[in-house]
């Protein structure tokens, strides 16, 4: 232990309250003082010199020793400048006049407050034992008197380190508690505040795939409506109209899943539906073929979502990236412990080794993982492209939903 013990403003026991130890320094110096003036059969300047020297400490206190003691920012140096100073005038006090000592009261617990600890018990060393030897070398005492001062003094000290170093290895334990709770406070709030920002960019990247996933690809459609409608409007004024059509559904549709997601219910598709007749319905749109297999039957409502929205994103694609004339089919495997949705089309392909800019793939692969399912995408260029989403779905003899 080298660090002197932490200051009054860092509300460390040891130091307490500021106000309680400047009064206890005061009364201690006061005692003393009195008694040097009427105590002690001392004649001639030894007792006027004593109080004199006494005096002088309680300015030097008020310049410099309160700071000290209390700054939790004093440096070493000046800590040494006050206490030599302090000595100074308390050593040649006490050792013209015993009454002096009294002041050691005062003074010990300064230096273990102020000093570190090798320092401090030097200073206890010279308050203790210097004013004993000096009087015992100007006044010659009996043996019986100088073992009965000096033992009283050897005693002070050992007793002034030993309490001194405990007290300063439990403030210094108070000081480190102090800084690992606050350290420990910082982190709480640091995990706290990642905390929050990890569970709003999930957020941000749950609602970017919900848009991504309805409201970006309805929009697609409606644009691929658009120009087909352009292109037909002189020469198939009826499938112009079909498509026309076709167009206010998508646009319904759209605003149905707009208020869904702004409101964080159930997608515009599956409510009051089943899962099979939203899928039917999104094949027929994009003109595909729904074939259905096994148990057909009701799933959690999780991996109904992920199933929809991965035949959405699918359909999407191949309208978008497979080229003209793409045919698309859609099939839905109802197994014991699994659903497989596949979407197949016979467009372009491309190369699923390649890196993509798109977030399509993506948030499917996402969206299966949340629900313990997988996503594999067999493509190649001129080959078409088969998605194949497999989810958990243990079968739980629900009623038939075909």
């Amino acid at each position: 232990m080298s660090g002197a013990l932490p200051a009054v403003r860092g509300g460390v026991p040891w130091v307490g309250s500021s106000r309680f130890w400047r009064v206890y320094h005061a009364v201690v110096w006061a005692v003393t003082l009195a008694l040097v003036l009427v105590g002690g059969p001392l004649t001639g300047v030894a007792r006027p010199l004593a109080a004199g020297l006494l005096a002088l400490a309680l300015p030097w206190y008020l310049l410099l020793g309160h700071r000290v003691l209390e700054d939790e920012g004093a440096d070493g140096r000046r800590s040494l400048v006050y206490f030599v100073g302090l000595l100074a005038l308390f050593l040649p006090a006490a050792t013209l006049n015993g009454e002096a000592r009294t002041l050691a009261f005062a003074l010990i617990p300064q230096c273990f407050t102020a000093l570190p600890l090798p320092r401090a018990a030097v200073a206890a060393a010279l308050i203790s034992l210097v004013p004993v030897t000096g009087w015992a070398l100007t006044s010659r005492p009996t043996p019986s008197t100088l073992y009965h001062s000096g033992g009283a003094a050897l005693a002070t000290l050992v007793f002034s380190i030993t309490f001194g170093a405990w007290i300063v290895r439990i403030v210094t334990q108070s000081r480190e508690r102090a800084e690992l709770i606050a350290e420990l406070e910082a982190s709480r709030s640091e995990a706290a505040r990642l905390s929050a920002a990890h569970g709003a960019l999930a957020e941000r990247e749950r609602f970017a795939r919900e848009i991504h996933d309805t409201l970006a690809q309805g929009f697609t459609s409606l644009l691929m409506l658009t120009q087909a409608v352009e292109a037909e409007l002189d020469d198939d004024p009826a499938q112009a109209r079909r498509h026309l059509e076709l167009m206010a559904r998508t646009a319904r549709e759209n605003l149905a899943e707009a208020r869904a997601l702004v409101a964080g219910g159930t997608p515009a598709g599956l409510d009051g539906a089943s899962l099979a007749d939203a899928l039917r319905r999104l094949a027929e749109r994009h003109g595909a073929v729904l074939e259905l297999s096994g148990a057909v039957r009701a799933l959690p409502a999780g991996v109904e979502v992920v199933a929809l929205r991965a035949c959405q994103e699918a359909l999407a694609n191949a309208a978008k990236h497979g080229g003209e004339g793409t045919r698309c089919s859609v099939t839905v495997d109802y197994r014991d412990k699994e659903v497989v949705l596949r979407v197949t089309d016979d467009g372009r392909g491309f190369d699923p080794r390649e890196p993509t800019t798109g977030y399509g793939l993506a948030g499917m692969r996402a969206r299966a993982a949340e629900v313990g399912g997988t996503v594999r995408v067999v493509s190649g260029t001129g080959r078409g492209t088969d998605v194949a989403v497999l989810l958990p779905a243990p079968d739980e003899e629900g009623e038939d939903c075909r």
